[in-house]
């Protein structure tokens, strides 16, 4: 016998006129794009007519140069990619602990016992203050800068799970178990859907502090990565690859949200808020 679907597609499902066209669809699309490119436009004015100094902020055209010189010889490719796998390796272990630790605490009064005062007591200690400790435990390699990655994205993802677990409507856990559904059955169909805007909204946050997180780490102790770029230039003097540096921090962070928007849309298309194609 088959189990009882119960799902909040159920309470709200998407009506078919949302889904139609509607006017100023493309207005909304561009809006967000006109602050950026006044802002490139008045960079660029600025600095080539010398309102700006160079040396402050150089032209974008420079800046661009720039990155295509480095594109050629290779090394921003290298750099590229290893500050992406830190950030993949030290997200995902950190996102993956917060996940679990999470649910854990947010099901369990048990676990809730055993963990949630001791995280809270490490939640309070700034992940950026360890840096130097890490350093003296394990170099300048890459286990601190992942280690370091994770902590940040720890509990940001581990917060906001137990909020969007302990937040799922009672009625619905106890409307779930009337249909007959089991422990498991309920968490699948109940509470993941309830509390994940929520999960989605930390591993955002997460994503933010994992990349800031980064940023110090390759700046201080580091041989390569975006991080040493940056680091890098200000010792010769290069603002235009320090300016660089930062646009692909930008550029990066802005993608990975992107990303996440892209999850959520998929995955809260029962949900009156990202079925409206609204922006958290």
């Amino acid at each position: 016998m088959s189990e009882p679907v119960l799902t909040v597609d159920s309470v709200s499902a998407p009506s078919a006129p949302a889904r139609r066209a509607r006017p100023g669809r493309v207005w909304r699309a561009g809006l967000p794009w006109v602050v950026p490119v006044v802002l490139l436009v008045v960079w660029q004015t600025g600095s080539s007519t010398g309102l700006i100094p160079e040396e402050v902020l150089p032209p974008i055209s420079e800046v661009l140069d720039t990155g295509r010189y480095l594109e050629g010889t290779g090394e921003l490719q290298r750099h590229i990619l290893t500050s992406l796998r830190r950030i993949s390796i030290g997200f995902g272990i950190g996102a993956a602990t917060g996940l679990l630790l999470g649910f854990a605490v947010g099901m369990s009064r048990l676990a809730e016992g055993l963990f949630d005062r001791s995280l809270q007591m490490v939640r309070t200690i700034p992940h950026l203050a360890l840096v130097p400790l890490m350093i003296a435990w394990f170099g300048i390699g890459e286990l601190p800068k992942v280690l370091l990655v994770a902590l940040g994205t720890l509990f940001p993802v581990y917060l906001n799970t137990v909020n969007g677990i302990r937040g799922v409507e009672p009625k619905l856990v106890e409307l779930g178990r009337s249909y007959g559904l089991g422990p498991l059955g309920v968490i699948r169909q109940v509470v993941v859907p309830g509390a994940l805007p929520s999960i989605l909204t930390g591993i955002r946050y997460a994503l933010g502090v994992a990349w800031l997180t980064l940023v110090v780490g390759e700046t201080i102790a580091s041989r390569d990565g975006i991080g040493f770029l940056a680091q890098n230039a200000r010792e010769l003097l290069r603002t235009d690859q320090i300016v660089l540096a930062v646009l692909l921090y930008a550029i990066a962070g802005f993608l990975a949200d992107a990303l996440i928007r892209s999850v959520e849309r998929v995955t809260l298309r029962w949900h009156p808020h990202f079925r409206r194609g609204a922006s958290a």
